[in-house]
């Protein structure tokens, strides 16, 4: 299980600030598309950040995600969007204006021994009416040193420390999670790993383009940087 009750909510309290930046960029490609109303599907929809941005600038929202209590959290978040528990390798993909899917989503690890993308671009283009949009961001390959390094994070009520490493030959990432969450006069602690793979971006726009997107890049979302390594892919059917 990935996302479990308590790094759930700390995620949330902790880490919800990219879903809020990016979010403005999101709408911006929204309307520069043409694309003012409608429902728009969020693979990965965590804590339903994005989908309170999008519910509150008049769409329709459909969040997936595979953490239980992220979905949770979400439906408090974003009570006027709705939401669904599903891995994006299997769930159905509703008709829809355009679908989202922020933070990495498509590089975790889920129920295939490898994410089954090509068969997901499929279904995505045939869930899009035409002139929808898909926009997405993954990890990418990019130098030669590997992602090796540990991070700590704390408020009053919360800590959380992460493990970083990175298997160049095997093309994925390890991060071994450790929470701690106050409980009463104790702080509770969890743990988690969680496996992402390390996407290689011209492989990516081939599939797209094969699934009948047009395609560009971008570090950004709007004025929302992405992290190092971290490119989002912005699709046009």
């Amino acid at each position: 299980m990935i996302y479990a009750r308590d790094l759930a909510y700390i995620h949330h309290a902790g880490f919800g600030d990219f879903a809020r930046r990016a979010a403005p960029g999101v709408l911006r490609l929204l309307r520069q598309r043409g694309i003012g109303h409608g429902l728009i599907v969020d693979i990965g929809c965590g804590s339903g950040i994005l989908a309170a941005e999008l519910t509150r600038a008049g769409y329709a929202v459909h969040g997936i995600d595979r953490s239980s209590a992220m979905i949770r959290l979400a439906r408090e978040v974003a009570p006027a969007a709705t939401f669904k528990r599903g891995s994006f390798d299997s769930v159905p993909v509703p008709r829809c204006d355009a679908v989202t899917a922020l933070g990495e989503v498509f590089g975790y690890a889920g129920s295939a021994p490898r994410p089954r993308l090509p068969s997901l671009f499929r279904r995505v283009a045939k869930a899009l009416r035409p002139g929808g949009l898909f926009v997405f961001d993954v990890l990418v390959r990019g130098g030669r040193a590997p992602m090796r390094y540990r991070t700590w994070t704390a408020s009053e009520e919360w800590a959380v420390l992460v493990d970083v490493d990175e298997d160049i030959r095997r093309g994925r990432v390890q991060r071994d999670i450790t929470t701690f969450r106050q409980d009463g006069g104790c702080f509770r602690r969890h743990r988690e790993r969680h496996l992402l793979y390390v996407m290689d971006a011209d492989s990516l726009r081939t599939q797209l383009r094969t699934a009948g997107f047009s395609v560009r890049t971008s570090r950004h979302y709007g004025p929302c940087a992405l992290a190092r390594r971290r490119l989002a892919f912005i699709c046009d059917l």
